[in-house]
């Protein structure tokens, strides 16, 4: 079963919460940090991993629970109902990073449109899925909606870019290394909602970026057993890492993480 957008704003809106799955925030023996992406972050298994899986060792009092699904863009996350349950588990001090991107490219207008791509643009923008015919929203749309009704919950959110595929793909460094756009999509998301004081920015993709540069062609290259924007275990807990770093450096302004990372945690660029 599929939700247009306008059902996610009114139910996200009316959205209740079921006190018996949930423990009241003042009974609560710490925070809980949600994740919200794609396969690059999501638990996967075999040759590859999502860096959400190696996030919880450098941090301490608070819990992870990581809400990343392969395959999934802003727009089908958003479809499937998944930014709802968030808004539905969030309780005040809560914190929520949201990280899409990699399949959030292409046309909705195409006859063969996949249900994930976004509509081109940043604000009120609104195409036409030639395939289905249901109204398709931008990403800013998509991710500042799902923010503002966790905000309104009392949590956080960070919007962070994509990561980026392997740069050294091919042998020297760049490559795909040309931010896309959605890297600059997320960081006006959280300028967008700035006034709310409690959105902020983390650059994961140029975390992750500087630390390739650093580990070189051949030590990059062995983190892609499969293809070129997929990694292993030992490359998601470097991009674990590369996120954490970019949190404690606070590039883009503090985020509420920093005050959780463990003192500690290598630095990887």
């Amino acid at each position: 079963m599929r939700f247009s957008s306008t059902v996610l704003i009114a139910g996200l809106a009316a959205a209740s919460v079921d006190a018996r799955s949930v423990i009241p925030v003042d009974k609560r023996a710490t925070p809980t940090l949600y994740l919200a992406g794609d396969s690059t972050t999501a638990k996967t298994g075999g040759l590859l991993m999502g860096w959400g899986e190696y996030l919880p060792p450098l941090l301490n009092g608070i819990t992870v629970v990581n809400k990343a699904v392969p395959g999934r863009s802003a727009r089908s996350y958003t479809n499937e109902g998944r930014f709802t349950e968030l808004a539905n588990l969030v309780t005040a001090g809560d914190i929520v990073v949201i990280e899409f991107g990699h399949n959030d490219g292409g046309s909705p207008r195409s006859a063969s449109d996949n249900g994930r791509s976004d509509c081109p643009g940043t604000g009120s923008e609104v195409c036409v899925s030639g395939k289905t015919g249901e109204k398709v929203y931008t990403f800013n749309h998509y991710v500042e909606t799902a923010a503002k009704a966790i905000i309104a919950k009392g949590a956080s959110v960070i919007f962070s870019s994509q990561t980026p595929n392997n740069l050294w793909e091919g042998g020297s460094y760049g490559g795909y290394g040309t931010p896309v756009r959605f890297v600059g999509y997320a960081s006006l998301a959280a300028k967008n909602l700035a006034g709310t004081g409690k959105a902020s920015f983390v650059d994961h993709y140029q975390a992750v970026a500087n630390m390739y540069l650093k580990l070189g062609n051949a030590k990059t290259n062995s983190l892609y057993p499969s293809d070129h924007t997929h990694t292993s275990p030992e490359g998601a807990d470097l991009v674990a890492k590369a996120f954490a770093q970019a949190v404690k450096l606070a590039w883009n302004g503090t985020t509420p993480l920093k005050g959780y990372l463990k003192a500690g945690n290598p630095n990887v660029f």
